[in-house]
């Protein structure tokens, strides 16, 4: 994949093309990511990953949002400045959309899909530096937001992760550095989780994204 054609995406002797550029600006065709997303969808997770027609909106709002189709996305009330906050109930395909997002887009600044269990699981073992590494510069989605156990170091309890959207929001707000999360919990228990304060917060870090709530288990 050249950057000078970011419209067009190779996976080993196959070319996708996301649409057509015309001139300096690239032309997307909503089918066109979908066949790419499927096809790459199966190479990192297999052959039994599918495009389901009934996730195809929600497909449709983020591929607006990664492509930074501003116009489109403020029409459905889409920040693209802001992270993506990503809900769904379990087995939603929620974690492995926003893992395989990311590659439609090679040429921006990627992110790294970390489960929240582990980065508490870190902190239990070496301490508030944890809160720090995860508060630094680099892009990050916070799998499994708000199911993680609560964090100890030393007998001390600790709200990792409220403490680290505490820090993703100075960062965003100091250098405009994203964060994206995915979540099995809705607005309410997110407030109950972190509180007032850090659910402040996120509404301003995030664009919320919703699965129907009847959206099945495809891990079933």
């Amino acid at each position: 994949m050249s950057y000078r054609a970011p419209h067009i995406i190779v996976e080993g002797a196959v070319q996708y093309p996301l649409g057509e550029l015309k001139g300096k600006q690239v032309l997307y065709d909503f089918e066109k990511m979908l066949t790419y997303l499927d096809a790459k969808g199966k190479l990192m997770f297999g052959k039994k990953f599918e495009i389901y027609r009934e996730d195809r909106e929600i497909i449709y709002k983020l591929c607006l949002y990664f492509i930074r189709d501003k116009a489109r996305c403020s029409s459905y009330g889409i920040d693209i400045d802001k992270g993506i906050l990503l809900s769904g109930p379990v087995g939603c395909g929620k974690t492995s959309l926003m893992k395989l997002m990311k590659h439609m887009v090679p040429h921006r600044r990627p992110y790294d899909v970390i489960p929240c269990r582990n980065i508490v699981f870190g902190f239990n073992h070496v301490g508030y530096k944890v809160i720090g590494d995860y508060g630094n510069s680099q892009s990050f989605c916070f799998d499994d937001l708000g199911v993680e156990p609560v964090g100890i170091h030393f007998g001390k309890e600790c709200n990792v992760m409220g403490e680290i959207l505490l820090s993703r929001y100075d960062l965003f707000t100091s250098h405009k550095r994203k964060t994206h999360a995915t979540t099995n919990l809705n607005a309410q228990e997110l407030e109950e989780r972190y509180g007032n304060r850090v659910r402040s917060r996120m509404r301003q870090l995030f664009n919320l994204m919703a699965f129907d709530g009847n959206s099945k288990d495809k891990r079933a």
